[in-house]
């Protein structure tokens, strides 16, 4: 791994812990809200807007994730959010890739921004309060995109996306999954002990779709940067690109993964 890379990763890491476990969940929110933002102008970017149409789609972005941090009822809206976010994953972006739409629309392109970016913001705003179950499920997104990469570079054959990512490979898919399923037994001997029968498979099922969900955001971002003729969606991160490139797996698993915590508790991830 390039020195630039593993620099960068080991201070966002460093920054991304002390903030949750230190900051008080208002600060928290802002700090994220700060990534928010630019990850908005790099979506901006890869959705061609120019000028003022740039600036309006950062200012709604973080507007309306402003009204959510602030805002005493925003958490009856929590729940919304993030089943809105799953059905666009499932229901509109798995055959945006599938049939390589290229949609020119502003409007289209402003909307499904708003949905990718906001409510993973939200979900790790929200899962501050849960920082346990929140780093474990981070920790998936991380092993799987790891396990994907090395896997698929060493036996990798078949591709996964050729038109969209022609790095990725199906190798590497089952490689990603086998580490998570791995780690998920790990997890299960150190903690979850007194678990059910049913508690233990549907953590397994939590965790695989959020591995599942992470390879469908890395594709989805991936195949915006080829529409827009770009390979990174931006340049402020040494060896990794923009701050789109750092979280495009976290964009569709995290607020899946907030959805299912909501309504099964921690027991249904361990």
């Amino acid at each position: 791994m390039p020195v630039a890379r593993l620099a960068t990763a080991s201070a966002l890491l460093a920054l991304f812990c002390a903030g949750l476990l230190l900051l008080p969940n208002l600060y928290w929110g802002a700090l994220l809200l700060a990534g928010l933002a630019i990850a908005a102008w790099e979506w901006a970017v890869l959705a061609r807007y120019r000028g003022a149409l740039r600036w309006l789609f950062v200012a709604l972005v973080v507007a309306s994730a402003t009204v959510l941090l602030l805002h005493p009822g925003a958490a009856a809206l929590q729940g919304p959010l993030y089943g809105l976010s799953a059905a666009f994953w499932a229901l509109i972006a798995w055959p945006w890739l599938a049939r390589k739409w290229r949609p020119e629309g502003a409007l289209a392109l402003g909307a499904a921004g708003w949905v990718v970016l906001v409510p993973t913001w939200l979900a790790l705003t929200a899962l501050q309060a849960r920082p346990g179950e929140l780093l474990a499920l981070l920790a998936v997104v991380w092993i799987a995109d790891t396990a994907a990469y090395f896997v698929g570079r060493r036996v990798g054959r078949h591709r996964l996306a050729p038109q969209i990512s022609p790095g990725k490979t199906w190798e590497g898919l089952m490689g990603a999954a086998l580490a998570v399923a791995v780690y998920y037994c790990l997890l299960w001997v150190a903690f979850g002990a007194g678990r059910t029968a049913a508690e233990v498979i549907g953590g397994l099922v939590a965790f695989g779709a959020v591995t599942a969900l992470s390879v469908e955001g890395d594709l989805f971002e991936s195949w915006m940067k080829r529409q827009a003729g770009v390979k990174d969606s931006g340049t402020l991160l040494p060896g990794h690109g923009g701050v789109l490139d750092r979280i495009d797996s976290l964009t569709a698993g995290m607020p899946f993964a907030a959805l299912w915590l909501q309504y099964f508790g921690p027991s249904g991830i361990l």
